[in-house]
């Protein structure tokens, strides 16, 4: 099968079709990524128009745990989840569950960096305030809650709104928070007040 970037606009072949839907359900689409040669965009945005999705709520197996136990406090969400095959924030759901942490979430944070949270945070997005203090997203979100830090509906910037609609359409909606620095849930707020569809 071709490997090359032209792959993407090639026609689906019946053997390729017939991987997709025996993978893809099961939240492998790397895998088909690996044998067809196709970008993970093309091969999502063909599971979406035939109408597949991931089932999300398959148990975890024995080897997955172990796995994420092992990567989880060293390695980002992203990475475990491709290695996985599952989507990243059912990667970070399971490891609350099972009680396991990110290294950094035992470094205790500074009365600096409180002082610049509590300073940040209302006018900032998570991604820029991480970038700033040196921490995660998630481990900026984690410390806000502990703080009681809450945010008045910010504004959503040209930038922010332009990389939404550029992003939605290929990718999850975690991955879109992720990539902005924003919480899902309000994500998915605006995804819907803009009536933003997959391809």
């Amino acid at each position: 099968m071709a490997k090359s970037k032209k792959n993407r606009w090639v026609l689906w072949s019946e053997d390729e079709v017939k991987l997709l839907k025996k993978l893809f359900p099961r939240g492998r689409a790397r895998e088909v990524v690996e044998q067809t040669g196709r970008p993970l965009t093309a091969v999502r945005q063909k599971a979406y128009s035939m109408g597949m999705k991931t089932r999300e709520c398959r148990l975890w197996s024995a080897n997955e745990v172990k796995l994420l136990k092992k990567l989880y406090p060293k390695e980002n969400i992203q990475s475990i989840a491709a290695k996985l095959g599952r989507p990243s924030h059912l990667v970070s759901t399971k490891a609350r569950q099972i009680g396991i942490r990110k290294k950094e979430t035992y470094l205790p944070w500074s009365i600096q960096e409180e002082t610049l949270l509590k300073k940040l945070y209302p006018d900032n997005s998570f991604r820029d305030i991480a970038s700033q203090i040196g921490r995660s997203v998630p481990a900026v979100d984690m410390k806000a809650h502990k703080l009681g830090l809450r945010k008045v509906s910010p504004v959503w910037s040209k930038k922010e709104l332009n990389l939404l609609k550029k992003l939605y359409p290929s990718r999850t909606a975690q991955e879109v928070a992720d990539q902005i620095g924003r919480p899902v849930q309000a994500v998915r707020t605006r995804i819907l007040k803009l009536g933003l569809k997959k391809r």
